[in-house]
């Protein structure tokens, strides 16, 4: 039983009561709505009729906040997340209006293009994973804004020239946001080559994932980088947190008191974050084989997301305060517990192209964590991702108990597992929620099955409206309103729990490729529970 259902306004309040979540969520007339969920308080706060925005520009009423003038260099801007991604993302910032009014982008690599090269770059690009077609007075527009600079350590004069084309065409001293789409060992020395090249200050910088790869590294990095930028520019991004549905997560907590309340250890019995892939490691063995599954989706996503399903309510939810209670569940956090994770490879892996002989990088890992706190206290939070897997998907699970009685019977065969009652967000681009439960069968005997209701974000009547994650991210960072990026102190949290496993950790087991990874380790780490996707069954 699956029924479709849309977002409905919220109740109107009169103009000097405070602001709700509720009201966060309300959209505003504009022709697409980059923010619709309540994490975006600078986007579209709303407080007697004016639009107030948290990275301190100035209100505007009744408008959608557009950042100031702007220079974005893009290092790597020949590599694959540019041409996936960010070329893409800005393009399409650009066609919904969302983009500065003057801007100029500037492209660099380690591979030299001139000018029209680069726009030939993007302009394929844009072709190939854009959702705007680069075509008519839009793209026109846009290719004319960019050009590109070759750099390396020690020679960055060909940057600073572009950099100061670029000013001397935007005028009235445009804010500079650098972000740098290279491999992490490039990090450290692109940072330094800006501060030297004075290139940085008042400026901004977006850092890539993994920020380090331990906590001795993640420190190195973070004092590089602060030594150079101050904390307030620095944007150390995660995608995932950009994605309508895991935003959504916090206005569907905080804006309804039908699941408030139970949200919490005495309803929830676990919660699993999984996001197994089918893709391989895509010719990315140079990056992946020193990395792993753990570093590359757990530290990096998966935590991330369980940051936002266990926080406490903020106070109010700008930049400040939402990272606040990010962090104070990441220190919640027990360290985690060698005994609780598998970590399996798939056959094959080590005849991929470049994958050192006999490499025990993990391309799955799976872990038990527990928030040890008054809300979260012995429920189980079970994360699990990996490559080369029998299905995509991305979902967050919160199963409750059951009810002190069993009144009822229930048919086994349509509740497998004895699966009762569960909430499940799919934050696969559009999303979903489903509320699982029991209901009765039709006919005269008293006999329950598995019943669902679902919103599906691809019904919804703002479904235009979507921006991708790194779109909207890239917006944020122009805005500078941190809200959704990771401050230095979670990172080297986060970093630091995972010590015992890094230090110690347990071996690969090997798993077939189209499988649901190492059998019987998988099922025995969430026992007695079970590994559990919407349309999928049980995948353990």
């Amino acid at each position: 039983m699956t029924e479709a259902f849309t977002q409905k306004p919220s109740v109107h309040r009169p103009p000097h009561a405070p602001a709700t979540a509720a009201d966060v969520m309300r959209p505003a007339p504009a022709t697409i709505e980059p923010r619709g969920h309540v994490a975006g308080a600078a986007y579209l706060m709303k407080h007697g009729g004016v639009t107030v925005t948290s990275a301190g520009s100035r209100p505007r009423p009744g408008s959608t906040p557009r950042p100031d003038n702007h220079i974005i260099v893009l290092f790597g801007a020949a590599g694959d997340l540019a041409r996936r991604r960010l070329l893409p993302g800005l393009f399409h910032l650009a066609a919904a209006g969302l983009m500065p009014d003057r801007y100029q982008i500037i492209g660099s690599s380690r591979r030299p293009l001139t000018d029209q090269q680069f726009r030939d770059l993007a302009r394929q690009a844009v072709a190939e994973f854009g959702v705007s077609t680069p075509a008519g007075e839009a793209w026109q527009t846009f290719q004319r804004r960019l050009s590109f600079a070759s750099t390396e350590p020690g020679r960055t004069a060909s940057l600073t020239a572009a950099i100061a084309r670029a000013e001397r065409q935007i005028g009235r001293s445009p804010g500079r946001l650098f972000h740098l789409a290279i491999p992490p060992a490039a990090f450290e020395s692109t940072v330094r080559m800006l501060g030297d090249a004075g290139l940085a200050a008042g400026s901004g910088v977006i850092i890539e994932k993994p920020f380090g790869t331990d906590l001795a590294s993640a420190r190195a990095l973070n004092q590089a980088v602060l030594a150079i930028f101050d904390e307030s520019r620095v944007f150390r991004i995660d995608h995932f947190l950009g994605k309508e549905s895991v935003d959504n997560i916090l206005a569907f907590r905080f804006a309804n008191g039908l699941f408030e309340p139970v949200w919490n250890r005495r309803h929830i019995a676990y919660v699993q974050i999984d996001v197994p892939e089918t893709l391989s490691i895509e010719g990315r063995a140079d990056f992946y084989d020193q990395t792993g599954a753990y570093r590359d989706m757990l530290v990096t996503h998966l935590f991330q997301v369980l940051g936002f399903v266990a926080m406490e309510p903020p106070t109010s939810f700008d930049a400040r305060h939402l990272r606040e209670e990010t962090a104070k569940v990441f220190d919640a956090v027990k360290p985690i517990d060698v005994a609780h994770v598998v970590r399996g490879q798939y056959a094959g892996y080590t005849g991929e192209p470049g994958v050192a002989p006999g490499s025990g990088t993990e391309t799955l890992a799976a872990v038990r964590a527990e928030v040890h706190n008054w809300r979260w206290a012995g429920v189980p939070f079970f994360l699990r991702s990996g490559k080369r897997l029998s299905a995509s998907r991305q979902t967050v699970t919160l199963g409750f108990h059951e009810p002190p009685l069993r009144m009822f019977p229930v048919d086994a065969a349509v509740t497998p597992n004895g699966r009762r009652n569960e909430i499940t967000i799919d934050f696969a681009d559009p999303g979903s929620i489903t509320a699982g439960f029991l209901a009765k069968e039709p006919g005269a005997a008293m006999r329950l099955s598995a019943a669902e209701m679902t919103f599906h974000y691809g019904n919804s009547v703002r479904a235009a409206s979507t921006l991708e994650g790194y779109e909207r991210l890239l917006l944020d960072a122009m805005l500078g309103d941190q809200s959704l990026f990771t401050s230095s102190d979670a990172i080297e949290r986060l970093w630091e729990i995972s010590a015992r496993l890094l230090d110690n950790p347990p071996p690969v087991q090997s798993y077939a490729p189209g499988s649901w990874g190492p059998q019987p380790a998988l099922d025995q780490l969430i026992a007695p529970y079970h590994w559990h996707l919407p349309g999928l069954g049980s995948p353990s």
